[in-house]
């Protein structure tokens, strides 16, 4: 440690007893398994029920992350509706329900309302006394079915499109012009409106 210049001294402090006060994590390998033991206890209780719940697939935040689809706390009403599931069924059933999501683009709606058919098509709902199914119960066939516990994957971020040769049009196409163009029509749109609107009154009026 070096003093340099016109400044006041550190007062060091060495006498504080310091290895008291230290956060150790000897417990570790222990709570590590305790875990494990958990979801195995948990695991067993679930029966044949799925070990987690259904979610939907989202993109992540901002455009530093939104590469990433992750999975989203709940379906939105949108997606259930054209699943064709109810709002108190879904809950039953193991889904999620997010009644603040709202839908910003078909697309993700759409894979969404995939992975709902395809969980329900997967759905076995057991009756509650055996004898006595209800409606929306499966039927005697379906509970005869194989079950399992895999949840169902994400889908892919983006597909893997096979390599191909460029055409002649996109060598042509100036993307970044392009974008410019678009900008500008944005821009002056009302002005252009407006401009429009103001030749046209003044042709009518010239024709009375």
């Amino acid at each position: 440690m070096g003093f340099r210049h016109n400044n006041v001294l550190h007062a060091n402090h060495f006498r504080k007893d310091w290895q008291r006060r230290v956060r150790t994590w000897f417990d570790q390998p222990g709570r590590k398994l305790r875990r494990r033991t958990a979801r195995k206890a948990k695991a067993a209780t679930l029966g044949i029920r799925p070990l987690t719940q259904l979610r939907p697939a989202v993109r992540a935040q901002t455009v530093r992350y939104n590469r990433k689809v992750r999975e989203g706390r709940g379906f939105t009403f949108a997606e259930l509706k054209e699943a064709g599931i109810g709002r108190k069924e879904a809950r039953g059933v193991g889904v999620i329900v997010d009644h603040r999501r709202r839908n910003l683009s078909e697309e993700g709606k759409k894979v969404n309302v995939e992975r709902l058919k395809a969980y329900k098509a997967r759905l076995i709902v057991f009756p509650r006394k055996a004898g006595k199914p209800k409606t929306g119960d499966s039927s005697p066939e379906d509970l005869k079915a194989e079950t399992t516990r895999a949840a169902i994957p994400l889908p892919e971020a983006y597909p893997a499109e096979s390599p191909r040769k460029i055409t002649a049009e996109e060598r042509q196409f100036k993307a970044f012009r392009a974008l410019r163009v678009a900008r500008a029509n944005q821009r002056h749109e009302g002005a252009r409106k407006a401009r429009a609107a103001k030749k046209e009154e003044e042709e009518a009026a010239k024709k009375k």
